[in-house]
């Protein structure tokens, strides 16, 4: 069955809409100041194998919020509404195309199955080795799951997957932390 999954760039920007719906022009600039200070963090911090990353992330909702404060200024709204917003309804049509394409694939490769959308998040996982000396820096990865013990279940097997730097057992999972969309939003 074919499954339209939501990409990490699009929750990322879903996730900076959502937050930035009712915001006053200097409120959206400061939350760009604090996406251009995650993105430098992101930058700094050691390069992650896999896809996405916390850099991914970061540098996506960075341009969402750069996007914003132009749309904002150019026409001159007081409060960010995405009912105003182009992009944003040009981006809906698009997802909206793409599902009903899945649909009518699924109807005539499956016999009419309905196309399930699968409403998965991005997840940080943070884990440590288990002799690790103190203040030895921590291991992140991002991994896309429905939940977050799926999540857990998507790092272990890549901690303990054979040949892998991570050897089975010599990693703890400390963490595991929702990133996008934001905690407690709905798709």
């Amino acid at each position: 069955m074919p499954v339209y999954e939501y990409h990490p760039d699009e929750l990322a920007r879903i996730s900076v809409v959502r937050q930035a719906v009712g915001l006053t022009l200097s409120q959206v600039e400061e939350q760009h100041r604090t996406a251009q200070g995650r993105e430098e963090r992101a930058l700094a911090a050691p390069e992650e194998p896999r896809k996405p990353t916390e850099l991914d992330i970061a540098v996506c909702q960075r341009l969402e919020w750069t996007r914003i404060v132009r749309v904002m200024t150019s026409q001159r709204m007081n409060v960010y509404s995405p009912d105003e917003d182009p992009r944003v309804a040009r981006r809906e049509e698009l997802r909206a195309q793409r599902k009903a394409t899945e649909a009518a694939w699924s109807e005539q490769a499956d016999d009419g199955l309905p196309v399930e959308v699968l409403r998965h998040r991005v997840y940080r996982i943070t884990a440590r080795a288990t002799a690790a000396p103190e203040g030895e820096e921590a291991v992140v990865r991002h991994v896309f799951a429905a939940s977050s013990s799926a999540a857990v279940e998507r790092s272990r097997t890549l901690f303990d997957r054979p040949g892998s730097t991570y050897q089975a057992g010599e990693y703890r999972i400390d963490s595991v932390e929702q990133v996008l969309p934001e905690s407690g939003e709905f798709f």
